[in-house]
């Protein structure tokens, strides 16, 4: 893939089948048809090269303005595998130590506690950067339980993002009860947001800054940021205005409003385009690299992508966030496939993945030389869907 465009390849001319491939466009015309999904886009890159960037159904589906493949979407917590990038370039430079504790960057998280019953005791260990990038932190979300704990989390990444200044959310983290000793158990949080908070300490410049000059600037993508500019609002696309699994009004999504983030949220506030994400994908299947723009070094990215929870730890990712996941763990930054079997999708055991609540997802299998991205403004449980769905239709076109 060429750093100045996306070199485009004939299907076969990489091991795909172009008969097969157009089974992702008619199988997402369906569900688009049968009100599931307003639209999506779909981009796969083999051996470097784009063979497939397709946008299927509209960017609104009110005026049904078709979608195209240049479409803006707000990508949430797809934004966390970039953050986690970030983190990684700060440990290659040696300015920070995967197993030194949050709060020697950040040292009101010095006080954190564990929730035990009904009363707080000090952690065995304050959770570490490692901790941080594989959610072995303790740190949750609010709506991700209904205990006395949870209730005392800020809402979301986005949510605390709008609503409190940087020093307001991490004094308000400081305060919410971690679930369990840090490396002790699994669970999805802030802890994200958290390495966010790092980079801005160690870089003395906000996320969005260092992102774009280490990350998007040098990789070309060109529609990747925490704020949606107006002059590019007419290419964001937009949500059902109800959940076709429950018939609810889909909630507002921050990119949609005219909120801003007081700070920029590493856990979920990014805007991109399927275009760019792909590049990012690419770069990591490629060991750090995207044409001669080296990212990362390749040690770097094996040790990433490599499973970073102990073997008790089983099915987190499928019993806590995707049901299909099954036999998955957990990397910096990444979900990582055991095996090639156990979970109820496709892919190869070293695939690596993360997705976004608002519908997006993303997977690079590097044994197979693909980078895949998955683009729609589907947030609800129907997201879990397209989850599945997309992998097989990837896998069944391999020749």
């Amino acid at each position: 893939m060429s750093q100045s465009a996306h070199a485009r390849a004939e299907p076969e001319s990489v091991g795909l089948s172009s008969a097969r491939l157009r089974r992702i466009g008619e199988a997402l015309r369906r569900d688009i048809e049968a009100a599931q999904l307003p639209g999506a886009v779909v981009g796969i890159v083999r051996a470097g090269k784009v063979a497939h960037l397709e946008a299927v159904g509209m960017r609104d589906p009110d005026s049904r303005e078709p979608l195209k493949t240049d479409a803006i979407f707000s990508i949430a917590s797809m934004t966390k595998a970039m953050t986690s990038t970030a983190i990684m370039m700060l440990v290659e430079e040696g300015r920070i130590l995967l197993a030194e504790p949050v709060s020697k960057y950040l040292p009101p998280l010095a006080e954190l506690k564990v929730q035990e019953g009904s009363s707080m005791r000090a952690p065995r260990q304050l959770p570490t950067i490692q901790d941080l990038l594989r959610h072995t932190s303790g740190l949750t979300y609010r709506d991700r339980g209904t205990t006395p704990a949870h209730a005392l989390y800020p809402g979301s990444s986005v949510w605390a993002a709008e609503r409190m200044s940087k020093d307001e959310a991490i004094a308000a983290l400081a305060k919410s009860p971690l679930l369990f000793d840090p490396g002790s158990n699994w669970e999805y949080g802030f802890s994200t947001d958290v390495l966010g908070f790092v980079v801005e300490a160690v870089a003395g410049k906000t996320l969005g800054q260092f992102l774009q000059e280490r990350l998007w600037g040098p990789l070309g993508m060109t529609d990747t940021s925490f704020a949606l500019p107006a002059t590019k609002r007419g290419r964001y696309a937009l949500a059902l205005a109800k959940d076709p699994v429950t018939g609810s009004p889909n909630p507002a999504v921050h990119h949609a409003t005219d909120k801003t983030q007081k700070w920029d949220s590493g856990g979920g506030g990014c805007v991109s385009t399927a275009a760019d994400y792909l590049r990012f994908a690419e770069m990591l299947r490629a060991g750090g690299r995207l044409g001669s723009t080296e990212i990362l070094g390749r040690g770097t990215v094996a040790l990433m992508t490599s499973d970073h929870l102990p073997p008790s730890f089983n099915n987190m990712i499928a019993d806590k966030m995707d049901p299909a996941a099954a036999g998955y763990g957990f990397g910096l930054g990444f979900a990582v496939r055991r095996q090639d079997g156990i979970a109820a999708m496709a892919g190869s055991a070293g695939d690596f993945y993360w997705s976004g609540v608002y519908g997006t997802y993303f997977w690079v299998d590097r044994k197979e030389d693909l980078a895949v991205v998955f683009m729609a403004a589907a947030p609800g449980l129907i997201r879990l869907r397209y989850r599945q769905m997309l992998r097989n239709l990837v896998y069944q076109a391999l020749v």
